[in-house]
């Protein structure tokens, strides 16, 4: 019998464990002695953490003024009122203890022994909270950009990347989760296990600019792309794009402003993709190596999200709902933390996601003309010396 099937059943039976699967049961205690510990032991854990800068940030995965900010805009969207019969749990634990399963991946039934708070209840907080952080945070850390801040956009590429009139990287990956209740194989991916799709466009400082979760598994890139909020727009020009710019060094044939994907991709007027690995010439060995050099900046950021928040280091047990949400709030903490704290990370940038890949064609456009064109500007006036090391 092979091992995945074990695996399998692995999940299976840890999915019980997390109330995924419905089990009936019993209850003996309104609220077990064990939790009780909590109002105790949970406040002067986090005063003394806070003693300790570095201990502080290996647990939160932020500083503590970034962790404050966030309580901040955080608190008036998850405080509970207070009644005659309890205390409720308050806005400084929902989010230590939402922080917790973000960054370690642990289960709610582990996270119930840490934090004295049964498991239920930490599956309500961690959902609430969660939708609380992207509400709070999305019109700030991720805003559609204006005009003006696409032209921003493109500058740092340039500065960057030595791509011109680039807006952004794009890129899909597979998020592991377990198999929902009557969905088929729709969630089944060509890796040979269930999954969402994370689809994000991000800068050249690695922040997300948009993303979009929720796509089946056995959905590729370019059919994931065309259907999100943002692929919507941009094939309906509704994305506030600049007006077509020269190239540096030249003063005629303006070309458009440009994202960048790999292979699984459609070719568009403003969505570049690699040439094709048959009959390639150094031309466009060239171009290749200039897209791929650029869009490392969608794989770094993907790379340092998953390093951050190890949640994506195992399939999450959770319903897709929720999975959704999960995914939008380390995305947007992702944001939030790299514009304050910086690239903070524990160790390099490795990420677990499997590209999402696509079997459809792409048809010819105006696409294949603005490819042509970068591609003979990156041999002509817009060379750069190492490109020749790295055209292989």
């Amino acid at each position: 019998m092979e091992l995945a099937h074990f695996v399998n059943v692995a999940t299976v039976c840890a999915a019980e464990a997390e109330g995924l699967l419905e089990k009936p049961r019993s209850r003996r205690y309104a609220v077990h002695p064990y939790n009780n510990e909590r109002s105790r032991k949970c406040p002067k854990f986090l005063e003394d953490i806070r003693k300790h800068p570095d201990k502080f940030f290996e647990y939160y995965r932020m500083s503590i003024a970034s962790f404050d900010e966030l309580l901040g805009a955080l608190r008036p969207l998850i405080t509970k009122q207070e009644t005659s019969f309890k205390k409720p749990i308050s806005a400084k634990e929902r989010l230590t203890v939402t922080l917790r399963y973000l960054a370690t991946g642990n289960t709610f039934t582990a996270l119930q022994y840490e934090f004295h708070i049964g498991r239920s209840t930490i599956a309500d907080i961690v959902s609430e909270t969660c939708q609380a952080i992207w509400l709070a945070l999305k019109d700030t850390e991720m805003p559609e950009p204006t005009k003006e801040e696409w032209y921003q956009i493109a500058d740092t590429f340039q500065e960057k990347t030595d791509f011109p009139n680039c807006l952004g990287a794009v890129d899909g990956k597979h998020i592991r989760c377990v198999k929902p209740r009557s969905s088929g194989s729709k969630f089944f991916n060509y890796k040979k296990y269930f999954s969402v799709v994370l689809m994000a466009v991000a800068n050249a400082n690695l922040r997300f600019i948009s993303i979009d979760v929720g796509a089946y598994g056995e959905e590729g890139d370019s059919t994931v792309f065309r259907d999100s909020t943002f692929g919507t727009k941009l094939y309906s020009g509704q994305l506030n794009i600049p007006a077509p710019k020269c190239l540096p060094g030249t003063d005629s044939t303006p070309q458009p402003f440009v994202f960048l994907g790999d292979e699984a991709f459609k070719i568009h007027t403003n969505l570049m993709r690699p040439f094709p690995a048959r009959d390639i010439d150094g031309r466009r060995r060239i171009f290749n190596y200039r897209l791929s050099r650029a869009r490392r900046s969608v794989e770094c950021a993907f790379g340092l999200l998953a390093n951050k928040w190890r949640i994506f280091h195992t399939p999450i047990l959770v319903r897709p709902e929720l999975i959704d949400d999960i995914v939008k709030a380390c995305c947007i903490l992702h944001n939030f933390v790299r514009q304050r704290d910086g690239a903070n990370y524990e160790e390099g940038e490795i990420s677990p996601f499997p590209d999402v890949i696509n079997t459809g064609a792409a048809p010819r456009d105006q696409g294949t003309q603005v490819r042509d064109f970068f591609a003979d500007y990156f041999v002509g006036i817009g060379a750069v010396p190492f490109q020749e090391e790295y055209n292989y």
